[in-house]
């Protein structure tokens, strides 16, 4: 079996998705806010969106429950449904669960790593390597999620997998957008991988709660000058 062909067995996150039409919209959203189609804060309307992906409204609504589960949508009462935004505390707040599970996401793949799992975390590293200096954020976008779900599945924990996806960070990259990203990010995405490789559970989590400290730090920056 090849690297890519590994690699294309994580094609969506694990847990639940919907399937059939209501997948074609709930992808559709992701890939719109990946590439910037899409804002945090824009109000989503059903009927643009069902004429949009040539679905009926039942499956608008059930791709807006999933997405809400996992913290694109925001489904408040008494609201129009849209992309989710975070303000400066929630943002913070955010990062802080991010660091907690990517921690618990780096130390689970590298006590669960086996031979068998080099291909599929060396075609999620080449991926990332080579959009990494193309400027495409959604391309980019795409191979950090593919990292991700390479971590999830060798370490094995359904209950990560579950929630890791509600995280919430994808919001944070669409709301604070910067190229500096890109660098720091694939840098600190090799070091958890190596240290995975080696099978070294503490140095993976110690390079996780690096990664997140220097998104943290860029963040901070980001919010400093739209003050």
């Amino acid at each position: 079996m090849t690297a890519k062909a590994s690699f294309s067995s994580a094609a969506h996150w694990p847990g639940p998705e919907p399937a059939g039409s209501a997948q074609r919209v709930y992808l559709g959203i992701l890939q719109d806010l990946e590439g910037g189609r899409m804002v945090p804060g824009q109000r989503l309307v059903e009927t643009d969106l069902a004429a949009r992906f040539e679905v009926g409204r039942n499956a608008v609504r059930e791709a807006m429950q999933h997405l809400s589960v996992r913290g694109v949508v925001d489904l408040s009462p008494n609201r129009s449904p849209a992309i989710r935004s975070l303000d400066p505390a929630e943002t913070l707040e955010v990062l802080d669960v991010a660091e907690a599970m990517t921690r618990l996401a780096a130390r689970a793949a590298a006590t669960g790593f086996r031979d068998e799992h080099g291909a599929l975390l060396a075609a999620a590293i080449g991926e990332l390597t080579e959009v990494a200096s193309d400027g495409d954020a959604a391309a980019f976008s795409r191979a950090r999620r593919g990292f991700y779900r390479a971590l999830l599945l060798i370490g094995g924990n359904r209950e990560l997998q579950r929630l890791f996806p509600a995280i919430g960070i994808h919001i944070i990259h669409a709301q604070y957008p910067s190229p500096r990203l890109r660098g720091i990010r694939l840098a600190d995405y090799q070091a958890i991988a190596r240290a995975v490789v080696a099978r070294d559970a503490a140095a993976a989590e110690r390079a996780a709660a690096e990664h997140v400290d220097n998104v943290r730090a860029v963040i901070r920056e980001l919010m400093a000058i739209d003050l």
